[in-house]
């Protein structure tokens, strides 16, 4: 029988979390947080749209703002960077 309580299950559910399998580094491990909470956020938004809550036009620039903070959040933490390698 599960320890869980049912708003345990509830949050799993809502809130689901993936665990990390790549190279452990902190900014690796920021970042696939900020990937999860882009997806979360991706997938609420694409339900609004689907039940008629929010227009089309409205959840893509809700998305393209999600991307761009993905995007910076990326280049702030240098994620896939070489930290070596001299600019081009």
């Amino acid at each position: 029988m599960s320890q869980h309580s049912g708003s345990d299950d509830k949050a799993n559910f809502l809130y689901p979390h993936h665990r990390y399998h790549g190279d452990v580094k902190p900014e690796n491990l920021a970042f696939n947080a900020n990937l999860q909470e882009f997806a979360q956020k991706v997938s609420y938004i694409c339900n609004l749209e689907t039940n008629g809550q929010i227009a089309s036009s409205e959840a893509y620039e809700q998305i393209k703002a999600l991307w761009g903070q993905l995007q910076r959040s990326k280049e702030q933490l240098q994620v896939g960077e070489d930290p070596f390698r001299p600019p081009e």
